[in-house]
């Protein structure tokens, strides 16, 4: 099983087609295997905290960090708008984390107000969700094709194209009322 959290720690690409699968052909079953997810999280939030922590203590006297500190600020103001708008509560927090990541989740829900706990539940609430559609995906896929590698690199590209092609179509679907 430990092979399995070490895949689901890997921060982007594809650690959880890769862990899913794994888990799958070694019979790990899937509750361990969404628990072994969570606890990627729990991990992810011990590491990330106290680095997020002390990027807005220094962003407060470092004048370089500073303005990255405001332009991550609009840069969330722009995120939050897509999904509900800035002053967003914990439904729009949690589709942030599912949308993006547990990271940004994280850190929108600091900048909304939310402590250690309360943050770090919502961001893993986003992220648990984006991770059972992707695992979901993976496993039906990996049906169909027999071929672990093929059903990887299909939710792979799913994962990059599909928002991309979601903003495209909402942008288009805008400007046509």
């Amino acid at each position: 099983m430990l092979p399995v959290l070490f895949l689901f720690l890997i921060p982007v690409g594809g650690g959880i087609p890769a862990g899913v699968l794994l888990a799958s052909r070694t019979g790990v079953p899937w509750p361990a295997a969404a628990g072994l997810y969570f606890v990627s999280d729990l991990i992810l939030a011990i590491v990330f905290e106290p680095i997020l922590r002390l990027l807005v203590a220094l962003g407060r006297k470092v004048p370089v960090l500073a303005r990255i500190s405001a332009a991550m600020r609009a840069s969330m103001e722009r995120t939050a708008a897509h999904y509900g708008g800035v002053g967003a509560g914990p439904f729009t927090l949690i589709l942030i984390a599912f949308g993006v990541d547990p990271m940004t989740g994280r850190a929108a829900a600091m900048a909304a107000g939310h402590g250690f706990v309360a943050g770090w539940a919502i961001a893993i609430a986003g992220d648990m969700m984006y991770y059972a559609v992707i695992a979901y995906s993976t496993l039906k896929l990996n049906s169909y094709f027999k071929d672990p590698n093929t059903a990887m690199w299909i939710v792979l590209g799913g994962m990059i194209v599909v928002p991309v092609l979601v903003r495209r179509l909402k942008v288009a679907y805008s400007k046509t009322r």
